[in-house]
């Protein structure tokens, strides 16, 4: 999920920086329904986003907030494929190289924002 600023000549999209996917948790089951297998953004997902995932074997990427610049680097094409009227918000296809992100949410269920906290808890 990312608002990208306009590219500029020569490159595939401008500023692309993630944005807190839970504003998404609405819409995104019907998009998994529809065969969405990926995701990128920041921040948790309901449990509902979660158990959709599972169950037509989605992931979650999560991507650093404040590294619009170098994500912006590793997307080398980006088409609009839905809403193209809502500008900056509508839906793209981004073919990324080298994307630097890390599963978050695997395609089971397994949470990295819930295991690796509990390591690290002082009971």
């Amino acid at each position: 999920y990312v608002g990208p600023a306009p590219a500029k000549p020569g490159y595939a999209i401008g500023s692309a920086g993630p944005t807190t996917s839970y504003r998404m948790d609405p819409y995104t089951p019907p998009l998994l329904r529809l065969g969405l297998k990926g995701m990128i953004g920041k921040g948790l997902r309901s449990k509902e986003v979660i158990d959709t995932m599972k169950e037509y074997g989605a992931v979650y990427f999560g991507a650093v907030g404040g590294a619009a610049a170098l994500i912006s680097k590793s997307i080398k094409k980006a088409e609009v494929v839905c809403y193209e009227d809502l500008g900056a918000e509508a839906i793209h296809k981004l073919l990324v190289e080298d994307f630097p992100a890390i599963v978050v949410i695997d395609s089971k269920g397994n949470n990295l924002y819930e295991s690796e906290p509990k390591k690290y808890k002082i009971l």
